[in-house]
Order: C-alpha cells, then structure tokens, then sequence
C-alpha cells in the first residue's frame, strides 16, 4: 500500500522546514511532496536547499491547482492513498494511521480529520461560519453530516485521486463535498487535534472569511438546487 502525504504550500518559510523535518525524522513510511504553489518568499529557496522533495508551480494557482498538481503526481507514481497535509504546521501526522483505518474499515473514498466528530465545536465567529456550512450541506444531501467541513486535513484512496487530479470542477472545499455526498461518494470523520500554525498569518481574517462563507454559501445551495432541477 503506497502512502502519498501532499503538502500545498504557499508563502511558508516559517513553518515548511518543522513540518517536513517532523514527517522525515517520525514518519519516514510516508511518501510526501511539497507543491510549491508560485510563493514570494523563501519558500522555494528552503525546500532546495534542505533537498526536500516538492513539485514548484511557476504561479499561484490557488489551493485547488495545488490539489490538483499533487493528485496528478500520485496518480502518475500509483499511489493508493493520499493525505492532503497543510505546510503550516497544524496538521499532527500521528492520525494518518487512524484515517486510513478508517477508509479501510468502512471501505469509504474520503476521511476527514474532524475537530468536532467526538468534540463540540467552539462558539466563536469561525465555528458559527462552520456549523452554518454544515447545515447547508445537511439540507442538500438528504440529511448527511458532515462536523469539520472546512478541515484541509483529509485521505483520499484511488478513485478519488483521479477524480480531484483530472476533473477540473473538483477543488477542496466545502461545495465539493456536498456535490460528492449526492453522487454517492462516502465521506466519514475522525476526530483529530489541530494545532496552532507555526508560523505566519492565516489569510482568512474577517473580511476574508466573510467572503469565503458567501461563496460557499452560494456554491452549495444554488449549485445543488440546480443539480437536483436538471435531474427532475
């Protein structure tokens, strides 16, 4: 069984060398790469120099170009499994074991590592955005429920490497999985623990995430509404 660990990385110099060191030294059963999503700061120069193991993206393509370039490269080399990993140092590789377990046992094509499968989520402004997202996804599916939509630490298996890696409509987000879930596609959680980035600044602060939750928000309803009016 061949492990791909994908890394998307954009503008993390501060963070990327913890990250990839953790894995080398603590979980070398794993394959990884680094997709170098076009950065501006030293990311590229520290990957190169410490001869760390990443595809370099001239421009910056967005998180679902980066998916997409990591899913081509597992696909090209056959790997069975892919983890997608954030470069910022708040995904903990210990649950990689437990996901995989899980896909396995349930025999499902996503896993998602959960902040809130067994725990309650926070009340603050993130998690409220959060849970609306989650209700969204519940009322276009028919009932299904997802906890942690927004978490970027997921396994896909072989299907599903080829489906993100070469369907150009595929990205990582929240409208995504709710498209998938009424395809018949079997998404489960495990619950994980997340910690804080390493390094740098998220670029989803308020104005952004405002922005984010109306997109998806968007995305979600009208697409599945729309979906559901061209199938009747």
């Amino acid at each position: 069984m061949k492990i791909l660990i994908i890394i998307p990385a954009y503008n993390e110099a501060g963070c990327i060398e913890k990250v990839i060191d953790n894995l080398i030294q603590n979980y070398p059963q794993y394959d990884y790469v680094i997709i170098n999503d076009g950065s501006t700061d030293d990311t590229r120069k520290i990957c190169a120099r410490r001869g760390f193991n990443f595809m370099d993206l001239p421009v910056n393509t967005g998180l679902s170009g980066a998916i997409r370039s990591g899913m081509r490269y597992a696909n090209y080399y056959g790997y069975d499994y892919v983890l997608q990993l954030d470069g910022d140092g708040q995904h903990d590789p210990e649950y990689i074991r437990l996901m995989i377990e899980e896909m396995e046992k349930k025999d499902c094509d996503i896993v998602i590592g959960s902040r809130f499968k067994t725990e309650r989520k926070p009340v603050n402004s993130r998690m409220i955005g959060s849970q609306i997202l989650t209700a969204a996804i519940w009322l276009t599916t028919k009932g299904k429920y997802i906890g942690d939509v927004t978490s970027g630490m997921r396994l896909f298996n072989k299907k599903m490497i080829k489906r993100f890696g070469y369907d150009m409509h595929y990205s990582p987000e929240p409208d995504t999985l709710a498209y998938l879930l009424n395809c018949g596609v079997k998404i489960e959680e495990v619950q994980v623990e997340m910690h804080e980035r390493i390094a740098g600044v998220s670029y989803l602060d308020f104005k952004n995430s405002i922005w984010y939750m109306m997109k998806m928000l968007f995305s979600i309803l009208l697409f599945q509404w729309f979906r559901k009016k061209v199938k009747e």
